[in-house]
């Protein structure tokens, strides 16, 4: 039993939901991505009340949701440019940001190899006052539903393995069949 991509998309938007806050159909300049995840955490430490703040962290997560049935490097290049122009439009740094991060999420059934490339060479990092302000990188992760194969580029990893643990075949483990 096969399962097409739209499932796999509701599937993989279940397990961020808990953590995320999730927005369908959103439009970004002329295309609509079936779904964006927003994340975030505000991390205080008070001396005696809080209105006596010591220290403050601020974190931000924006990921854009993209289902392909093949996806070639032009292609990709424009979601890349497009998401990441929309994503630093919604951040904005101050002493308490630690860090903004954008990311793209692909589910292809079938990716181009010069796409697979340029998923793992895309790289974006940009420091605000010399990191002061905190920092944004760009995340891309992607799936090809066909292989069963995961990609990413360094700042990606971490959707890669969400990507991985929700869809990638599970491996019996060892010694664990007990006969009865």
């Amino acid at each position: 039993m096969e399962i097409d991509l739209e499932q796999r998309l509701n599937k993989l938007l279940d397990a961020y939901s808990h953590l995320y806050d999730i927005d369908r159909d959103v439009c970004v300049e002329d295309t609509v991505y079936p779904a964006m995840a927003t994340y975030y955490l505000r991390d205080e430490n008070y001396l005696i009340s809080r209105q006596h703040v010591l220290s403050a962290v601020e974190q931000h997560e924006y990921l854009y949701f993209l289902l392909a049935d093949h996806l070639c490097a032009d292609d990709l290049q424009a979601h890349i440019d497009r998401t990441k122009a929309a994503g630093l439009a919604l951040v904005h740094p101050h002493k308490e940001h630690m860090f903004s991060n954008v990311g793209l999420v692909v589910l292809a059934n079938t990716i181009a190899p010069e796409a697979k490339k340029l998923i793992k060479r895309t790289h974006f990092r940009k420091n605000y006052l010399l990191s002061l302000h905190g920092w944004t990188e760009y995340q891309l992760a992607a799936m090809e539903t066909s292989t069963n194969y995961f990609f990413s580029n360094p700042a990606g990893k971490e959707v890669r393995k969400n990507l991985e643990s929700n869809f990638a075949p599970r491996e019996p483990k060892k010694g664990v069949n007990k006969k009865v």
